[in-house]
C-alpha cells in the first residue's frame, strides 16, 4: 500500500505539473476539496473555513495549495485529483453504493479524508463510514500518534475549538493495513476554528491553534501517507 500510495501522489503531481504547462497557466500544484454528499445534511457549512486554512498553510508553512477550494461529489471520478478531501456538516448523510465503493478506491489509492463534526454528524458518519469499509471501525487516536506532532505539536490532542455537550475533544481514525486514511475531529468543531474570526468572534490564539492542527493534517495527507 505504501508503494501504491506514492505512486498515486507521484502521478498526480505529473498530471498538474503537465496541465500547467499546457495551459501555460501560473497555478498551484495542489488542490483541496469540500466533500458534497447526499442526505440532506449541510456539507457546505463552514464556508471560509478552507480557505482560511489554504491560507495559512501557504503562509506559515509554504504550501503550494491553489488558493480556491473546489467542491468534490463523493461518486465523482475527480474525487481521484484530491490529496486532501475535507468533509463537515450538522446533520443526516446518506452514501449510494456506488459512492461507497469510489470513496474506499480514493482512500485505498493514497487520498485522505478528514471529517469534522459540526456537531450532529456523529450517528450519520459512523453508520456511513461503515459502507466504506465494512471490515473497520474508528479507533482514537493516542496522543503520541504522529498527526499531533508533524508541523505543531499537541500533546494532549484536539484542541477545543467550541464547548457544544463538553465532551473532551476526539481524534478518531480509520487505520488500513496500518496507514491513516481518515481522521475524524468530534467534539471539537476544528472547522469551525478556520473561519473568519467574525464569525464566531472566538479568541485569535483559538483560532491559530486550530488552524495549526489543520495545518498538521494538511501534512500527513501531502508528505506521510
Amino acid at each position: 500500500m505504501i508503494v501504491k500510495s506514492i505512486f498515486w501522489k507521484k502521478s498526480f503531481l505529473v498530471l498538474s505539473f503537465l496541465a500547467t504547462v499546457i495551459t501555460g497557466q501560473a497555478q498551484s500544484a495542489l488542490k483541496i476539496a469540500k466533500l458534497k454528499y447526499g442526505g440532506g445534511g449541510d456539507w457546505y457549512a463552514n464556508k471560509t473555513s478552507l480557505p482560511n486554512l489554504i491560507r495559512f498553510g501557504n503562509s506559515e508553512l509554504k504550501m503550494n495549495i491553489n488558493p480556491v477550494e473546489d467542491v468534490v461529489e463523493v461518486g465523482s471520478p475527480d474525487l481521484f485529483t484530491y490529496p486532501f478531501v475535507h468533509m463537515t456538516g450538522h446533520g443526516n448523510v446518506v452514501f449510494t453504493d456506488a459512492e461507497a465503493r469510489n470513496l474506499r478506491n480514493y482512500l485505498l489509492a493514497g487520498g485522505f479524508l478528514h471529517i469534522d463534526d459540526n456537531y450532529g454528524l456523529d450517528p450519520f458518519i459512523r453508520r456511513e463510514m461503515k459502507k466504506v469499509f465494512p471490515e473497520l471501525s474508528f479507533v482514537e487516536l493516542p496522543f503520541d500518534h504522529q498527526i499531533y506532532h508533524l508541523k505543531y505539536d499537541f500533546p494532549n490532542g484536539l484542541p477545543k475549538v467550541h464547548e457544544h455537550d463538553g465532551k473532551q475533544p476526539q481524534g478518531f481514525g480509520l487505520i488500513y493495513q496500518g496507514r491513516l486514511l481518515c481522521f475524524y475531529s468530534y467534539e471539537c468543531d476544528l472547522g469551525n476554528g478556520w473561519e473568519d474570526q467574525s464569525v464566531y468572534k472566538d479568541p485569535e490564539e483559538l483560532r491559530r491553534k486550530a488552524l495549526q492542527m489543520g495545518a498538521n493534517l494538511l501534512d500527513y495527507a501531502f508528505t506521510i501517507l
